[in-house]
């Protein structure tokens, strides 16, 4: 299991903390998804070998939640 912090700028309010949630949790692979609503942060608990930090990334992206950071 890993770990990875991403910075999304554009997470303001409950509604955002829900898609993002929906959106990582239908990947495989992704075990937990926590978001920090006034941090902009959305902590991911993996499976790195099922998924990376880019193919979450790109599921945000096609949320219009583009990541601007990761922190592992």
């Amino acid at each position: 299991m890993a770990s990875a912090t991403l910075n999304v700028p554009d997470i303001s309010c409950e509604h955002c903390e829900q898609t993002v949630k929906t959106a990582l949790n239908s990947v495989n692979g992704v075990e937990g998804v926590n978001v920090d609503i006034p941090s902009k942060t959305v902590r991911v608990q993996y499976d790195p070998s099922k998924v990376g930090v880019e193919q979450m990334k790109n599921v945000l992206a096609e949320e219009d939640y583009p990541v601007a950071s990761v922190e592992q």
